[in-house]
């Protein structure tokens, strides 16, 4: 969870084989759309065809629209509202709004709805083909085992970024192209793609010096990789944290669907603790199914100076567990409140509540998406995991600021 480069992948896509990034060979008897509610892009039937967008992504809305409003437990969320608000106090439009929220400290319930109705207007998110309803993913902070030191059974390196590892900024030459970066090494005169997850493992690229941690799991790693930071806990009891540094430029690809496709695992019954269970009773094929997918995320080592504190998001302040989401910062302004209405993971209990907009990744695409944070270790991993709901989402903006869609920006 780092700073505005980290390439955010929902645990879905990578458990979920059924339903990836990239669309997945035609014909191969892995279900039909039917099991995949709410996929993007499902493996056997064609994706459906863009359709023109009907309805504005936002539109502002009373606050009796909010499904589960009054039972969000608003107050709960003010610790993680005053984090955000220590970014956005500093701009004009949430300077009022968040010298009044700083004031507040810890409201009750009804407290803290009777300010956000009196300082905020709730504006309705809705996909480009009308839709309210839109996909809600899980993620979280994983805890591994590692060394500072190679020392079996620490023989899996994280590694830094690599002296060859460019990085080209499309921006400069077309503004159109704001925020795209391409990753690429030099051969000779000419700028090449960067070695692939199997290259790397081969040796080919040159990353021996750059290794920041052994770890003890190469299965591990790779979600750790999947989620962009994590934690590192030593032999001696200090805990390290880990985060993004930067990446191949090579697209993610499920190795969920790559087992499912190859029948060592059903449609449905692909997550993580059953890709771990594939991998521990097949190691000699692990190196095999990572190579899937090429993409291949470099770490550095980030400071722990309290221990309950989250990782950083792309909004640079720390992320609560069970209140802070990833979004499409186009739609959705970085730092500001969201009510969101859904359901807990693999369920249809109702998950009602205020979270803030504090990270963004590569895979959250479209107004109504979210990446609802779980928190670190192993339960938050596994509810992260599970997590593939419909829900909907309402931006709540300060009195008198209107949204400003594709901006990219906090207003």
């Amino acid at each position: 969870m780092i700073v505005h480069l980290r390439p955010l992948i929902p645990i879905a896509a990578v458990l979920l084989a059924g339903c990836a990034i990239q669309p997945g060979p035609k014909g191969q008897g892995v279900g039909d759309c039917s099991q995949l509610a709410g996929c993007p892009v499902c493996p056997v039937c064609p994706a459906p065809p863009t359709t023109a967008q009907r309805v504005n992504p936002l539109e502002a809305v009373d606050f009796s629209a909010l499904t589960g409003w009054k039972d969000g437990e608003q107050a709960a969320a003010w610790p993680a509202l005053l984090a955000s608000c220590q970014a956005l106090r500093w701009r004009d439009a949430w300077r009022s709004v968040c010298a009044r929220a700083m004031e507040l400290r810890s409201p009750s319930d009804e407290d803290a709805r009777r300010f956000l109705q009196e300082q905020f207007v709730p504006w309705r998110l809705a996909n480009p083909d009308g839709a309210l309803d839109g996909l809600v993913t899980g993620y979280y902070e994983p805890v591994l085992r590692g060394s500072r030191t190679r020392l079996a059974p620490f023989v899996f390196p994280l590694y830094g970024p690599p002296d060859d590892l460019l990085i080209i900024d499309l921006s400069a030459t077309n503004p159109e192209l704001r925020g795209t970066r391409l990753r690429g090494r030099l051969e000779g005169k000419r700028v090449v793609p960067y070695y692939t997850r199997a290259e790397i493992a081969r040796g080919a690229a040159p990353v021996t010096g750059k290794e920041i941690l052994w770890v003890d799991d190469p299965i591990e790693a790779f979600f750790l990789q999947v989620q962009g930071s994590g934690r590192v806990q030593l032999a001696n009891g200090e805990t390290l944290r880990v985060g993004y540094a930067d990446q191949n430029g090579h697209p993610f690809q499920s190795i969920g669907r790559f087992l499912v496709e190859r029948g060592e695992l059903k449609l449905g019954e692909a997550s993580m603790q059953s890709i771990k269970s594939w991998a521990a009773a097949n190691p000699q094929r692990v190196q095999e199914l990572l190579d899937q997918n090429p993409s291949f995320v470099f770490f550095r080592e980030l400071p722990l100076a309290d221990p309950n504190s989250g990782p950083i998001g792309a909004f640079g302040v720390p992320l609560v567990a069970g209140r802070s989401i990833a979004v499409d910062p186009r739609y959705v302004p970085l730092g500001a409140p969201v009510f969101l209405a859904t359901t807990f993971p693999a369920s249809t209990n109702p998950l009602t509540r205020l979270v803030l907009a504090q990270d963004s990744g590569g895979a959250i695409r479209n107004p109504v998406r979210a990446d609802f944070f779980w928190g670190s270790g192993a339960e938050a991993g596994a509810q992260a995991g599970r997590m593939r709901q419909q829900g909907r989402m309402w931006v709540l903006l300060p009195r008198g600021v209107k949204p400003a869609v594709g901006a990219g920006g906090t207003p």
